[in-house]
């Protein structure tokens, strides 16, 4: 059985990660290496779009209940490393201080509003976790040495990409479809796509029970799933059974259209 992490356990992944994504970049040779998963951007520019995405999302924190995010402008990031390494921090910090000082129950804009997810620091809090991973796995990436996202950070990120990202009463614009997601952590997830929208339900087999088949599938570590979900590894880097042509579709689906 997995830990539910709580919003302590978010705070410290936050700033577990981000020292992690802050290592690589002091490790790199150069700013100016090509990051490989972002095509045309370099170390720097990400290090610019990681901690200018963290200083608003602490606006949008400390702003409380709103119908629209803030209007802000952050400051832009120095160029040389030191000085850069320090601004990213201070980045960091801001989105900490603003989350301690909200609590995870205080109610915030998000664009997540049709999902089950709820729109309060919280949410905001979790979010922020797999965005920090998988952007240290880009720097980690870009100065050659990859590592897997934590199991914690992987499984609870995987859960959140489902129930905060696909979740969506938007209709799905193909035929009805299961489709099944298997960690080899032991956890699994259900989306089921239908005119009525995107639902994820946690699948738990009862012993002796045989739930539906699903009409595609797709199985490997909560790491692999949560970088495959944000485009960082092949489809085919899991193990996929059924139509893959249906994640197909899910990859080119913007509901927001």
């Amino acid at each position: 059985m997995h830990k539910t992490l709580t919003f302590p356990d978010h705070l410290r992944l936050i700033d577990e990660r981000s020292a992690a994504f802050r290592a690589a970049v002091a490790a790199a040779p150069s700013l100016d290496l090509q990051v490989p998963t972002h095509p045309g951007r370099t170390l720097f520019d990400l290090v610019q779009h990681v901690g200018t995405g963290r200083r608003k999302s602490a606006a949008i924190v400390a702003a409380g209940p709103a119908d629209a995010p803030p209007a802000m402008t952050a400051p832009e990031a120095p160029r040389e490393r030191e000085a850069l390494l320090a601004w990213f921090t201070a980045s960091t910090q801001e989105l900490l201080d603003a989350l301690r000082e909200a609590g995870p129950d205080r109610g915030c804009w998000t664009w997540w509003d049709d999902s089950p997810s709820p729109q309060t620091s919280g949410a905001w809090a979790r979010r922020q976790v797999p965005e920090i991973a998988v952007h240290t796995y880009d720097a980690q990436l870009t100065v050659g040495a990859p590592q897997p996202l934590a199991e914690e950070v992987a499984v609870d990120g995987f859960d959140d990409c489902q129930f905060t990202l696909c979740a969506t009463t938007v209709a799905w614009p193909h035929e009805p479809a299961v489709v099944d997601y298997h960690a080899t952590e032991g956890r699994s997830w259900r989306l089921r796509l239908s005119p009525e929208g995107a639902q994820v339900a946690h699948l738990t087999p009862v012993a002796g029970e045989h739930p539906d088949v699903a009409d595609v599938s797709a199985r490997g570590t909560a790491s692999d799933l949560v970088l495959m979900f944000y485009g960082r590894i092949p489809l085919d880097s899991l193990d996929l059974g059924g139509d893959r042509r249906i994640f197909e579709q899910l990859i080119a689906w913007d509901p927001s259209v």
